[in-house]
């Protein structure tokens, strides 16, 4: 009889990382299935984006076990991971300020087939069509946002880690992302992200771990909020 649980697209075991010789994470274990979103909450400090920096390769030194897809990855270099289709939104976002926006949107390479074509992009983004050719510096925080998620959306990769999406954002931005990540969802994508505003996450995320002290020490879905608030507020500091 085979298993009906389907192999996760992202397995974390024991991960361990580090900064030079300051260690930041202590053995984090956590999982996300294909075609879902998950949430890594907690404080500021807590090992957050860390996590999401070792799965790409971005520490000096890591330990324990990574699995995409069924692959090995703690020995590998970042471009390797990426080519697995693995991309990584980080906080800063990265926009290329002497650039327009579909220069800097046509810079990442493709890594595998399937990625969205720049129509498809531009339907997803309106507010970027209509700047299309204006330089990064005249972009609002929200259009570089865009921007940072639809670079990665070219490149054919899946797998999404997006770190701190809605950071600094009016609410009517924040609105637009939280439908971009559903939308994404619905096409397949698997997301794993780092985020701060919990109102936010539980109403786009299926699943959730708390980060603290670099270890997960809570985790949950959806349908437990409602039923254990008390405790996940203590957790998160709210």
């Amino acid at each position: 009889m085979t298993d009906p649980t389907p192999m996760p697209c992202l397995q974390v075991r024991a991960l361990t990382g580090f900064y030079g010789e300051t260690q930041a994470l202590h053995g984090v274990d956590f999982e996300v299935r294909t075609g879902e979103v998950v949430c890594l909450l907690g404080r500021n400090g807590a090992g957050k984006t860390t996590s999401l920096r070792a799965v790409v390769g971005l520490l000096s030194r890591r330990g324990g076990t990574i699995s995409i897809n069924g692959h090995s990855t703690i020995g590998l270099a970042p471009e390797a991971i990426a080519h697995l289709g693995v991309a990584y939104c980080p906080e800063e976002r990265g926009i290329f300020a002497s650039l327009s926006v579909e220069e800097n949107l046509m810079l990442p390479p493709v890594l595998k087939p399937g990625g969205m074509g720049v129509d498809e992009i531009y339907a997803l983004f309106p507010n970027l069509l209509q700047r299309r050719t204006s330089p990064g510096t005249r972009l609002s925080g929200g259009e570089q946002q865009m921007l940072a998620i639809a670079r990665i959306l070219r490149t054919g990769a899946k797998l999404l880690l997006l770190d701190e999406p809605t950071e600094g954002l009016a609410p009517v931005i924040v609105e637009k992302i939280g439908q971009t990540i559903r939308l994404l969802r619905d096409r397949g994508f698997t997301i794993l992200m780092v985020e701060q505003n919990f109102r936010f996450a539980s109403r786009v995320a299926d699943r959730f771990y708390v980060i603290e002290e670099g270890r997960a020490v809570l985790d949950f879905d959806r349908e437990a909020i409602a039923t254990d608030r008390e405790r996940i507020e203590s957790l998160l500091g709210i």
